[in-house]
């Protein structure tokens, strides 16, 4: 994976020849979904689509001008900071509210991109055509914005989308990592030495170490120019903190000067911290409980098994 900022001019028109690509397939699907119940704003879509594969086909002519026929595929996985669009499933039922809010971020990030990529551009011709894009992009977000009745629930569900984006997401995988890669060491330190202060040790440097790095990791993984994450700095702290707070959960009870009795704390703290986990991703991850406890949970015993394995050998 590339950072945006790394990339040529010949590289940036490549992916936005790919974002255009893509973002009319996903109108065509939104507009296939919404056809049976709100005809007049599945052909707004429609408008749209023809829109976006109007902006390719300008990015195809400058791209052939400058660079000639061949177009390396480079789509947003290839590149850092993008939000990974989700398919809109054919026998889904989709509502409107959902297609605006699905379109409105589209084209939030596409904006973004385009503004983004007009300063870095040289070349006169490229850079008219980028910011003539991006501003054809917010046209298309107050277009998206439009469709329907924005209520106060809508709103208020936007706001819940960036307090996901930008905390509980950063967040969350402070807490998983935290709290599932630190069992393996802490136990293991455990059942190896039958100490408690030696093993609150190992748990507290564990869980240190891994919030510096999971702090670095996520701060440095994208600038939140292109996919609205927020600062990078603060999406890396709140990580990094989580992180942190996830592994000295279950390395505290080892402050207990009786081993067997701190064991005992830790393992219960462990399971607290796996429903909490599980948890979180049911309510603000839309994950089925189920599902998200089972994945969680197996994990984190799977790891607590090769820990005290470890430490008992």
């Amino acid at each position: 994976m590339r950072r945006f900022d790394s990339l040529t001019e010949r590289e940036v028109l490549a992916l936005a020849i790919s974002l255009e690509e893509e973002d009319a397939r996903i109108y065509d699907d939104l507009a296939a979904g919404l056809q049976s119940n709100h005809p007049e704003a599945a052909e707004e879509f429609r408008k749209m689509r023809a829109e976006e594969d109007g902006h390719r086909h300008r990015l195809l002519d400058i791209f052939k001008f400058r660079f000639g026929e061949h177009i390396p595929l480079i789509r947003r996985q290839d590149v850092a900071g993008f939000v990974v669009r989700k398919p809109v499933w054919p026998d889904s039922k989709i509502t409107l509210v959902e297609a605006r809010e699905r379109a409105a971020w589209m084209e939030v990030e596409a904006k973004r991109f385009y503004e983004a990529a007009a300063k870095r551009a040289t070349h006169a011709g490229t850079r008219q055509l980028l910011g003539d894009l991006a501003e054809e992009e917010r046209k298309h977000e107050r277009t998206a914005e439009g469709l329907g009745t924005t209520t106060p629930a809508d709103e208020a569900v936007a706001r819940r989308k960036l307090f996901v984006l930008q905390v509980v997401q950063p967040g969350l995988a402070g807490l998983m990592d935290g709290s599932v890669s630190t069992l393996a060491p802490l136990f293991a330190a455990a059942f190896a030495t039958h100490q408690s202060w030696e093993t609150f040790l190992v748990g507290l440097a564990a869980s240190i170490g891994a919030g510096i790095s999971m702090g670095f990791a996520e701060a440095l993984s994208d600038d939140g120019s292109l996919t609205g994450r927020g600062r990078p700095w603060v999406r890396g702290l709140v990580c990094g903190l989580m992180t942190t707070a996830g592994g000295l959960g279950h390395t505290f009870p080892f402050l207990i000067p009786g081993f067997l009795t701190a064991t005992l704390v830790a393992g219960g703290v462990v399971l607290i911290e796996l429903a909490i986990i599980a948890w979180i991703r049911h309510r603000f991850m839309e994950t089925p409980w189920w599902s998200a406890l089972f994945q969680v949970v197996l994990g984190g015993l799977l790891v607590f098994g090769a820990g005290v394995l470890i430490g008992s050998s």
